[in-house]
């Protein structure tokens, strides 16, 4: 009897030491995760954002950036685009996992929803999943951007084209752009913009009659090209576009009458040594002939 009353009495002690152990260890475990995590919590807490100690538990085991994402809500809620607006934690966590720029986004969100523009958390993260900066693609829509046309690193730093009367003209250009956020996914980048202004300019000229009435008039120019609506299609909206420096070149009309003169005095010449030498030998006369053309195409 006695043996049963000492071993229950051993039995309890062990019990006790194993539960002040565990609670000890919990204690610990509490504490370490108050220590680490009742920064953010008082945060979040102080400013609205609603993301409590499991959550940012929840987050490390995720393998998310807790105090990413809570900077970010304690952001969106400040500027008052929280939950309602789509921005919550899980799609917060969502786009972090998805290996997006979170703050970018939510950025972008808050400038966009200052500037009244349209643009959702979801469209947001596409753009940024996508690969464009669309903190850029908002402050471009707000402040439109210029592009030089040609770009500063083509090989000519200006457009040639040739008006009807044959007079080359140079021409620099100016595009002022402004994001299109619809087209943004998918649409064509500045390269397209450039190429097909060029190529709207040089089409431009080339229908003028004379070159005279492009330098009276460079804004024909100008309204020919935006007639066209080479912004389709792209992620950008073409605002205006605006000549910034036109000159005249050589006179390649001129030019090419000289050269079809010369061709024709060859010719005639041509013709004449053949006809010199007809009488004396037909065969030598024809050899001469073609050596001479053979010369001539050379």
């Amino acid at each position: 009897m006695m043996s049963n009353l000492l071993l229950v009495a051993e039995i309890g002690r062990v019990v006790v030491v194993v539960g002040s152990i565990v609670a000890v260890f919990f204690v610990l475990l509490v504490f370490a995760v108050f220590a680490r995590y009742f920064r953010l919590w008082i945060q979040s807490k102080t400013t609205g954002a609603g993301i409590g100690i499991l959550d940012l538990v929840g987050m490390t085991i995720r393998h998310v950036n807790p105090a990413v994402i809570t900077r970010t809500k304690i952001m969106a809620v400040q500027a008052g685009i929280g939950d309602k607006h789509g921005v919550t934690t899980r799609s917060l966590q969502a786009h972090y996992l998805a290996g997006g720029n979170v703050p970018l986004v939510v950025r972008a969100l808050i400038a966009a929803n200052k500037a009244k523009i349209d643009l959702d958390f979801k469209q947001a993260t596409a753009i940024d999943l996508a690969g464009r900066n669309v903190l850029e693609a908002v402050q471009t829509s707000v402040y439109p951007k210029v592009i030089d046309c040609p770009a500063a690193s083509a090989p000519k730093s200006f457009l040639d084209a040739i008006a009807k009367n044959g007079i080359q003209l140079m021409v620099r250009a100016r595009v002022t752009v402004r994001a299109n956020l619809a087209q943004l996914i998918g649409g064509a980048t500045e390269e397209t913009i450039i190429a097909r202004v060029g190529e709207g300019i040089v089409s431009a000229i080339g229908s003028a009659d004379t070159h005279g009435a492009v330098l009276e008039n460079p804004d024909l120019i100008s309204r020919r090209v935006l007639e066209r609506r080479l912004d389709a299609q792209t992620a950008f909206e073409i605002v205006s576009i605006d000549i910034a420096d036109i000159d005249v070149g050589e006179n390649i009309g001129a030019r090419l009458q000289v050269f079809q003169a010369q061709i024709h005095n060859r010719k005639a010449n041509v013709r004449h040594f053949v006809q010199l030498f007809q009488p004396f030998d037909h065969d030598v006369a024809d050899d001469l002939g073609v050596h001479l053309s053979l010369a001539l195409c050379a």
